[in-house]
C-alpha cells in the first residue's frame, strides 16, 4: 500500500514494480494484489494490464482498512461467535474484557491512516538510503 500511495505515475505502479522494490516474488504479491482490490481500496488504473492506485486518499485509508482486507479482528472467537461456548451468552466472567480489547484494538488500527504511516516512516527509510550508499 506504501508503494502505491507513493507512486507518482498517474497510470499507477505495476504490480512487478512493487514486487521488485519491496524484494517479494509475484507470486507472494498476487494474493495480496487481489485481497486489497477485493476490499476496494486498490484498482487498475486503465483496467487489466496497467499500474495499481488507490481508490480514495491514502489519508482516508486506516490501517484497519488495510488489517481487514487480510484478516478480520477475532480476539476470541466466542465474542464473534457467541455459539462457540454455552457461557459465552451470560456467565462468562472475562466477557466484558474481550470485548473491550477488541474495540481498543480496532480504535488503535482506525486512528492511523495510510498517509500518517508514510509520513512517520518517510525519514527513516531515507536516513537508510543514505546509509547504504555511503557504506
Amino acid at each position: 500500500m506504501i508503494e502505491i500511495a507513493s507512486s507518482t505515475d498517474s497510470n499507477g505502479i505495476l504490480q512487478k514494480d512493487i514486487a521488485k522494490s519491496q524484494h517479494i516474488s509475484l507470486k507472494y504479491l498476487d494474493p495480496i494484489i487481489s485481497s486489497l482490490k477485493l476490499k476496494g481500496l486498490i484498482a487498475n488504473s486503465r483496467g487489466r494490464g496497467s499500474g495499481y492506485r488507490l481508490t480514495r486518499p491514502s489519508s482516508e485509508i486506516t490501517m484497519l482498512d488495510i488489517y481487514t482486507a487480510f484478516e478480520q479482528i477475532v480476539v476470541m472467537e466466542c465474542i464473534n461467535n457467541l455459539s462457540y461456548c454455552d457461557r459465552s451468552t451470560h456467565d462468562c466472567k472475562a466477557k466484558n474484557y474481550w470485548h473491550e480489547f477488541r474495540d481498543d484494538f480496532v480504535q488503535i488500527l482506525q486512528k492511523k491512516s495510510l498517509d500518517q504511516i508514510i509520513q512517520d516512516t518517510y525519514y527513516e527509510c531515507k536516513d537508510l538510503e543514505q546509509l547504504q550508499v555511503n557504506i
